[in-house]
């Protein structure tokens, strides 16, 4: 029985040992198994990576310089070096393929004009995907390059890059059109566009911290004035307001036009005097300020006893006759007639550069300036010229039958009054207005020639003018647009003065007079190298006393009898937007 039972538990450990060899067996050929397919899927793979690679797409010129190489594969400087450079050994003449082979890559080109754009790619490569991937990039090309030779490839060296990238990826073909292309590569950034706005946020609030800290500036310096010079400024400014109030209302009342008593401020009684000769009809006194008016604010007792000793003896003396806060209305020249009339045209032309005109339109209008009361009630008649084209159009009061009778301009109301009153910088109460619009070229006053070449590194610029006989014009100031420049243009030759405004990169060629002695000139100068749209558009303004409606004022009648009122003429053309595109 012990012995039965020994042998079944031999027998047992052996099917156990070799159930256990099985087992082991079959865990090893499923490891080979698997080991087998990944080795197999590897190497498929890896015959799939080798398979359709650009290695480079390059720019290069006949003899071999690189402009532009953009690698799609990791390999060093020299390497894609060395390849460009043996390219144009390996090309031959008069053969009509477009690729080249050797042991280890292939060439694959297109000439355009005196350069070749390459794709290097290696052998295992398709060459009919290659040579689709170039024809796209050889549409590419022109679109971001300016010209076909070595500076505009360079210009463009970033820009044909980034176009690269989007047609090729990792070495592989991406399908795209050239239309995608210039959509990918034109997106905006949200960051860029963030980051220009807090920019300019922080601009603007500089400005503005400059305004006030100028603004402070200001007032300390106002407020120190006032104390060094006590009250004389404030007085000062006070009597020149109520003078100029005075005129424009036109009535100086005897009781010190506003300036009080007089006693507490020293004036004497020629002040007054003057108040009450000027209730009379006489336009000239009321246009200026009694002489001597502005020595006697602030002057002490003694310096007038020493002022008139020294007229005693014979000395000139000259004394102020108004304030200096009264200078700047003077550039304005305020009428010194009892009625003055302005005749004034306005000039916008389009010329452009290539020749011919966009634009010709001249705006006129007669204005009306009376200074007296008693001179309101009149009318005004003209002559209006034979300048065909021109169209009138009177102001809603005016009588417009009479005017197209009679050529006379009064209110549909005789028995009301024309405004009265110096207006100050404004030009009066308008009668007429007027328009000319046309496409003769004739009518232009005075024509640009702006011609630009660059040779070498310089770019000369020749410019001309040619003024019709029309006209003589004063004050002609030409403005011409620069290129961003470290240092002033270099002026070879000019008919005229020459000015550079080295903040806005504006040259500004200025004549005094441009009448039957030089109607034309010319400019030259030199500047770095430069498109020839740097120097457009050019800004012309000038003056005449000439006008091309020809409206003149012939007579002035009182609708109250009495003899006619004295009046005088103004005449101009002004140039409001002259432009040379």
């Amino acid at each position: 029985m012990a012995c039965a039972v020994l042998l079944a538990c031999t027998l047992e450990r052996r099917n156990f040992a070799s159930y256990q060899a099985k087992r082991t067996h079959t865990a090893l050929s499923v490891l080979l198994l698997l080991q087998r397919k990944v080795l197999i899927a590897s190497v498929c793979v890896g015959s799939i990576s080798v398979k359709m690679v650009v290695l480079a797409a390059s720019v290069v010129s006949k003899s071999g310089k690189v402009i532009v190489s953009r690698q799609f594969v990791d390999m060093s400087r020299v390497r894609i070096e060395g390849l460009l450079a043996a390219f144009p050994k390996l090309v031959g003449t008069g053969k009509q393929h477009t690729y080249v082979e050797t042991e280890n890559v292939r060439y694959v080109y297109q000439p355009i004009e005196a350069l070749y754009l390459l794709l290097v790619t290696n052998k295992q490569s398709n060459i009919l995907e290659d040579l689709e991937t170039l024809r796209l990039l050889s549409k590419l090309v022109p679109e971001y390059s300016m010209s076909l030779d070595e500076e505009g490839i360079s210009k463009s060296a970033f820009e044909l890059i980034f176009a690269f990238d989007e047609v090729i990826s990792l070495g592989h073909k991406e399908n795209v059109t050239v239309a995608q292309v210039k959509q990918y590569c034109e997106m905006e950034s949200h960051e860029e566009k963030l980051h220009k706005l807090v920019l300019q946020s922080k601009i603007n609030e500089t400005k503005d911290v400059m305004k006030r800290k100028a603004s402070e500036i200001d007032k300390s310096k106002i407020e120190k004035n006032r104390g060094e010079k006590g009250g004389f400024i404030s007085l000062q400014s006070m009597g020149s307001g109520r003078i100029e109030s005075g005129f424009s209302d036109m009535s100086i009342s005897s009781t010190g036009s506003g300036f009080g008593s007089g006693s507490g401020f020293g004036l004497t009684s020629d002040f007054d005097s003057y108040s009450n000769k000027s209730k009379g009809r006489q336009p000239s006194a009321a246009t200026a300020p009694p002489k001597g008016l502005g020595m006697q604010l602030g002057k002490s007792q003694k310096t007038n006893q020493f002022l008139e000793s020294l007229k005693a003896e014979g000395e000139v003396i000259l004394e102020d006759v108004q304030p200096k806060a009264g200078k700047a209305k003077s550039a304005s020249l305020p009428p010194t007639d009892p009625i003055t009339l302005t005749v004034e045209e306005k000039l916008n032309v389009t010329l452009k550069k290539d020749g011919g005109m966009s634009n010709f339109d001249v705006q006129g209008q007669l204005s009306l300036q009376i200074l007296n009361q008693e001179d309101a009630h009149i009318q005004v008649q003209i002559e209006t010229g034979d300048e065909p084209g021109v169209t009138f159009k009177t102001h809603p009061n005016m009588n417009k039958e009479l005017f197209a009778n009679e050529n006379t301009l009064g209110l549909k109301d005789p028995n009301r009054p024309f405004p009265t009153g110096q207006t100050g910088d404004a030009a009066g109460v308008g009668l007429l207005k007027w328009r000319l619009q046309t496409s003769d070229e004739s009518k232009v006053p005075l024509t640009i020639n702006c011609w630009p070449s660059v040779s070498g590194n310089e770019t000369y610029v020749n410019i001309e003018y040619e003024a019709s006989s029309i006209f003589d014009l004063r004050n002609v100031l030409i403005s011409v647009p620069l290129p961003a420049l470290r240092e002033a243009p270099s002026v070879k030759q000019i008919d005229g003065e020459w000015r550079y405004d080295s903040r806005n990169s504006i040259l500004e060629w200025s004549i005094l007079l441009i009448d039957d002695s030089n109607r034309s000139g010319s400019l030259e100068f030199v500047v770095p190298p430069a498109d020839a749209s740097a120097f457009f558009p050019i800004s012309v303004q000038f003056s005449a006393i000439n006008t091309y409606s020809n409206v003149k004022v012939t007579n002035i009648i009182p609708l109250k009898g009495g003899p006619a009122p004295k009046f005088s003429q103004r005449t101009q053309l002004l140039t409001e937007n002259y432009q040379v595109v």
